[in-house]
């Protein structure tokens, strides 16, 4: 009895996963949930195939199906999109940073009439914030755009504490760019192979 309500109260864990963070990686899911190894993770996983999609890119990555959106009360569809991989780095970072409670992702910060930016996660720790921007396949000037903003809103004085800026990007090359726009603000870049 104990075991099947360990098992259901770990698949009910994974699915509510799923539920706030889109997409996750067989790896991420293993490290969310301690599945133990590669093989114990892909035999849960398999277990609970009436409620997940996959899709393979280098490894399996899950979503939720419909039936998995019912069990959790979740209304968001998603499906098979090269938007995975900016969800997958994202990920990446709420691992790295502790999976912090408070964090919430695609949050509008706005002064009417001024300025407005949607960061693409933020949580709070200690009365400060940090900002996660993933920089996949973003233009160069878009990511200048927004760091423009995110200069607006330090300038207005709008965080109790400055903010850090957390990024995570593809290539050395974009490394630097992003490191050069965001200088004189608190910012770390990180490299996707930085989590690997």
């Amino acid at each position: 009895m104990t075991t099947t309500v360990s098992k259901e109260q770990r698949q009910e864990n994974i699915l509510l996963s799923l539920k706030k963070l889109g997409f996750l990686s067989r790896s991420q899911i293993q490290k969310l949930h301690r599945l133990g190894g590669e093989r114990n993770a892909n035999r849960v996983l398999k277990e609970m195939s009436e409620y997940l999609c996959s899709f393979r890119q280098n490894e399996n990555i899950y979503y939720l199906s419909k039936e998995g959106r019912e069990r959790v009360g979740c209304e968001r569809v998603l499906k098979k999109t090269l938007q995975a991989n900016h969800y997958l780095m994202r990920n990446d970072l709420y691992i790295a940073c502790g999976c912090p409670s408070n964090w919430k992702a695609e949050v509008k910060l706005e002064i009417p009439a001024v300025v407005n930016v949607i960061a693409d996660a933020l949580f709070i720790r200690d009365d400060v914030y940090y900002i996660i921007e993933i920089d996949h396949v973003q233009k160069m000037s878009v990511n200048r755009e927004k760091v423009k903003k995110y200069r607006k809103l330090l300038e207005l004085n709008v965080f109790k504490k400055p903010p850090v800026f957390l990024w995570m990007t593809t290539t050395e090359y974009r490394r630097r760019e992003l490191m050069k726009l965001c200088e004189g603000m608190n910012a770390k870049v990180y490299l996707k192979t930085d989590f690997k």
